[in-house]
């Protein structure tokens, strides 16, 4: 079902700010599966929690709140998309990948419109994985960006690298890892258009079947979260991509 071995080169351990192993939670019902992915993820010195149903890892996820959740979506008691939704009202903001089986365009955009961070299907590559969950842990608060000057400002918007906080003047704005990592790729090229393919190759790392609905979804969540706040920043060049500007 999986390749079985772990990486043969191990990367660079990362590790949250404190020094302490990132905390990983694993959510499947097949045994033989979460085995796998917990002898991979150990190896790359992670401490990993693994829970076999959904009301299981939203327990397990207040109680030790992970650095990042591996999350299938078919579970015997209820899906993930569920467990998701109850996890983001709680306040969780804790980078998930979705598991599955299922490979349809529709399931990988629902995931991410519920508010995934990525999605991988099964049968998959362990390497694969782990460096999925190795970038969304690198966007993630639990890795400083070990820059002199952590902050971007663009207009009356300002990004702290260091501190994963932004600001649109004196509002502090919550954004998701990968909405935080879309909004950062915006605010490191201010006034220039960026096309969709370029920021699904900047931001995910690779394409969803070449569609740019994932694109779309995330500009419209930052919209929200960004634009509402004052005058629109974030603008469509139509045909081309996107453009964040300061407001003059």
């Amino acid at each position: 079902m999986t390749e079985t071995h772990a990486p043969r080169q191990p990367l660079p351990r990362i590790t949250r700010a404190d020094g302490s192993p990132i905390r990983a939670l694993v959510v499947d019902d097949e045994e033989s599966l979460t085995d796998l992915l917990s002898m991979a993820l150990r190896y790359e010195g992670w401490e990993v929690r693994i829970a076999a149903d959904g009301q299981k890892a939203l327990s397990t996820a207040r109680e030790v709140r992970p650095d990042v959740i591996v999350l299938d979506v078919m579970l015997p008691d209820i899906d993930g998309f569920q467990v998701l939704t109850r996890l983001r009202n709680d306040g969780v903001q804790t980078p998930i990948l979705f598991l599955t089986a299922k490979d349809s365009l529709d399931d990988r955009i629902a995931g991410l419109t519920v508010g995934g961070d990525d999605y991988v299907t099964k049968p998959f590559s362990l390497e694969e994985l782990v460096a999925r969950l190795r970038g969304l842990i690198r966007r993630s608060a639990m890795v400083t960006a070990g820059e002199e000057d952590s902050f971007i400002t663009v207009g009356d918007l300002t990004l702290d690298e260091d501190t994963y906080e932004v600001y649109r003047g004196d509002t502090l704005v919550e954004l998701t890892a990968t909405e935080f990592e879309l909004l950062r790729y915006l605010m490191r090229n201010p006034r220039r258009v960026l096309s969709r393919n370029q920021i699904l190759d900047r931001v995910w790392s690779y394409d969803f079947g070449g569609t740019s609905s994932v694109v779309e979804i995330y500009i419209s969540y930052l919209r929200k979260k960004i634009d509402t706040l004052g005058p629109a920043m974030i603008h469509t060049v139509r045909g081309v991509g996107y453009v964040l500007k300061p407001v003059p």
